[in-house]
């Protein structure tokens, strides 16, 4: 039989420090793929460069991103690195991580939005004067977002998904970590991970709808 009283008054009265936790969440989630961005388009260039060693550091970056769980990426950061004497705090190994799955992800949808550019449009540049530089930045750039803007609103979704996974290596400051601080101080479980639950619903939500509609903005011709 089941016999558990609901309290939903004290999931309400901590709903600000649910809140502020949703912040450092999204802070952590931004900042990871702003990093991974940078870092995914020095791997993408480092895969179409004709220097081995570039293409080989590029090839295995992407491939344990893609290939291992984000969880063994996390603990690696923290006390992979640890054991080397490079000791990160739980928040920045939680970004490193995250970072980095991201740059993997991002890396292999632009290299396939790459392949989806007609070289024709990097000739056309050339034959207008353009360096191989300008041709790239100028028209292929510009061309790689559009086609991978939407795997890069699913890489966004998935990074706020996965910092939730900071609470394995002391993280108690983003969503995850403060809901978990206040079940295990009150023990109602139920009532503080499902407002965890909706907050993580509504913060991707917003992402996946405000990406639709700056596609639809941008990119509508």
């Amino acid at each position: 039989m089941l016999n558990y009283t609901f309290h939903w008054n004290q999931a309400i009265k901590a709903l600000p420090q649910l809140l502020d936790g949703a912040l450092v969440t999204l802070q952590i989630a931004v900042l990871s793929m702003a990093i991974g961005l940078f870092c995914a388009m020095a791997l993408t260039l480092f895969r179409l460069s004709g220097n081995r060693l570039l293409r080989g550091f590029a090839t295995t970056w992407v491939e344990v991103a893609r290939n291992t769980p984000a969880l063994f990426q996390i603990y690696m950061a923290h006390f992979g690195l640890g054991s080397f004497g490079i000791h990160l705090s739980p928040y920045t190994a939680l970004l490193a991580g995250i970072a980095f799955n991201n740059a993997g992800y991002l890396a292999e949808n632009f290299r396939g939005a790459l392949k989806a550019i007609p070289e024709t449009q990097t000739r056309a540049g050339r034959s207008l004067g353009m360096t191989p530089l300008q041709a790239f930045r100028l028209i292929v750039v510009p061309q790689m977002l559009r086609v991978a803007f939407l795997p890069m609103t699913n890489q966004m979704v998935w990074a706020i998904l996965m910092t939730s996974l900071g609470v394995t290596v002391g993280m108690n400051m983003d969503l995850a970590g403060v809901t978990q601080e206040l079940n295990a101080r009150s023990f109602r479980t139920f009532e503080f991970f499902a407002f965890a639950a909706v907050i993580f619903y509504l913060m991707t939500k917003a992402v996946t709808l405000a990406a639709r509609a700056i596609a639809w903005r941008m990119f509508r011709y």
